[in-house]
């Protein structure tokens, strides 16, 4: 690493620290020419390669920005979009490669899409996977519905599905004999 101050070729590592939860990592660096240091910060880049073979770094902002668009209308915060688009950045940077695929990022977006909205996950799979007829919006349909029970309200995790899922307040219990 050459030395910002007297611009000498080389220059020493003497420190070395993680810093935002692994994602980068700052040196602490000593010039052995003119005996200065100097940090410098590292960060691993994660490429997109889209499908014209264009490479250009992973955005979570055009991540949150596809999503948005598909739950316009919809009742879901901006809180909830950042956190989604959180879990996508590290589903994809779990990967463990440098490059990936932009198709590997919509399918990793698909699963927790279909999580917080499923009206939204439906706008953004027919964008995403080119619906072009009612049969392909049907055929996700059906997909959506079997993961419902047959009255159209999901299992809550842990629970088998013939227990009452909601208790109502002051429902009127009958008496027991």
């Amino acid at each position: 690493m050459r030395c910002p101050y007297c611009r000498h070729p080389d220059s020493r590592v003497v420190d070395s620290r993680e810093a935002d939860d692994g994602a980068l990592i700052r040196r602490r660096r000593a010039c052995p020419e003119c005996g200065r240091r100097f940090t410098t910060v590292e960060e691993a880049i994660l490429a997109i390669v889209k499908r014209s073979g264009v490479t250009e770094p992973f955005s979570r902002i055009k991540v949150m920005t596809g999503v948005r668009k598909a739950c316009q209308g919809r009742p879901v915060d901006e809180d909830a979009i950042a956190l989604l688009a959180q879990r996508v950045e590290e589903a994809v940077r779990a990967r463990g490669a440098a490059e990936v695929p932009s198709h590997e990022v919509g399918l990793a977006i698909l699963g927790p899409l279909r999580e917080l909205d499923e009206v939204a996950y439906l706008r953004f799979a027919s964008v995403y996977r080119a619906f072009d007829s009612l049969e392909d919006f049907e055929k996700e349909i059906t997909e959506l519905r079997s993961r419902h029970l047959p009255a159209g309200t999901p299992p809550l995790p842990g629970l088998p599905p013939e227990l009452p899922a909601v208790r109502r307040r002051g429902a009127v219990r009958a008496p027991s004999s």
